[in-house]
């Protein structure tokens, strides 16, 4: 007969229950590593994204601005406005009448110029008719009075003179029968010459003298004519019109702008370049920017201007140690399609590192 002691019946009795405790317990499912699998692939995903979030380039968005010609017509002539034909955003065509001026002044310098042509052709006309046929009868009748006191004069010359011989005439008589027939015949020449002058009519110098008071009257008539027509102010090119800066009624002064035009055929994108973006551009270079205006649509321009110089500094320094500022070079870029949507003052912007 077998004898346990104490101890071995208590290592029995230890075993038995862990048996027992084994035989209770379920065995582990391979559904209880499926949670530790997802934390895994969230924590090895996060620490991708902080990876490239780290490392990835940093865009760099450069923005620009829609701009198109500006026309800022003024008038040559003031006066006071009479008549604005066109309203705020109305689209003109070339030609069209933008400003209507009135001038009472010049219109009357018109006329005075016009009566001073009447004038100067008159003369003119005259001159190249020559002496009227009155006149030189006249003139001839003139010289055969003068031709006749002569010869008064000079029988009375004669008789004076042997009087005084004979002692029959004071010295004082002769001297006056003397300046008669002096007189008389300086009257003759006279009237010889006034006949001449009638029958060879003006001379050469009178009548180009005629002619050239005619030429200025002409060049005054078309120097106020100009003026006149300045008064009317029409648009150069087909445009928009985007502002009136007076209203009728108020006296304007040559040079001061009456109407802001916009050319929407001629728009451009303005971009401002940091010297170092600019160093990779060139002319011709193409590229795509984004509208957000049109619903972030994609355009492509064409670079055709590069400012010769750099305007101004940017706001980002060269150096975090402010050694000196970057300056910024104004850049025009053309759509190379046409975009009717676009309008100046359109926002436009690219990332200028994965530009096309």
């Amino acid at each position: 007969m077998n004898v346990q002691t104490p101890e071995a019946v208590t290592q029995a009795s230890s075993a038995d229950a862990s048996k027992l405790t084994q035989l209770r317990e379920p065995p582990k499912s391979s559904h209880t590593r499926i949670p530790a699998i997802i934390v895994g692939v969230v924590i090895a995903v996060i620490a991708g994204l902080s990876i490239w979030y780290l490392v990835r380039p940093v865009p760099l968005l450069v923005q620009g601005e829609v701009d198109a010609t500006r026309l800022d017509i003024a008038a040559r002539v003031d006066g006071r406005v009479a008549e604005i034909p066109v309203v705020r955003g109305q689209n003109v065509a070339a030609g069209a009448v933008l400003v209507k001026i009135d001038n009472p002044e010049t219109i009357a310098k018109q006329a005075q110029s016009v009566a001073a042509r009447v004038v100067a052709e008159a003369q003119l006309a005259n001159i190249r008719a020559g002496t009227r046929a009155e006149v030189i009868a006249s003139r001839k009748a003139a010289q055969e009075r003068a031709e006749a006191n002569v010869v008064l004069a000079q029988k009375t010359f004669d008789r004076t003179r042997q009087l005084a011989e004979h002692g029959n005439a004071p010295i004082a008589r002769l001297d006056q029968a003397t300046d008669s027939l002096h007189e008389s015949q300086r009257a003759l020449d006279q009237a010889k010459s006034a006949y001449e002058q009638a029958v060879n009519g003006y001379t050469r110098e009178e009548r180009q003298i005629a002619e050239a008071n005619v030429g200025k009257a002409v060049a005054d008539i078309e120097a106020v004519q100009s003026i006149i027509e300045q008064m009317t102010v029409y648009a150069p090119v087909a445009s928009q019109v985007y502002q009136r800066n007076v209203e009728p009624g108020e006296y304007v002064s040559p040079g001061v702008p009456l109407v802001t035009l916009i050319d929407l055929s001629d728009l451009w994108i303005h971009f401002d370049l940091r010297e170092d973006l600019v160093k990779t551009l060139k002319v011709g270079d193409r590229f795509a920017v984004r509208i957000p205006a049109l619903a972030d649509r994609r355009v492509t321009v064409e670079v055709k201007l590069i400012a010769t110089k750099g305007e101004y500094a940017s706001w980002r320094a060269t150096r975090s140690t402010g050694d000196f500022d970057l300056r910024t070079f104004s850049i025009r870029a053309y759509p190379v399609d046409e975009v009717p949507e676009l309008r100046p003052g359109m926002g436009a912007y690219l990332d200028w590192r994965m530009r096309e």
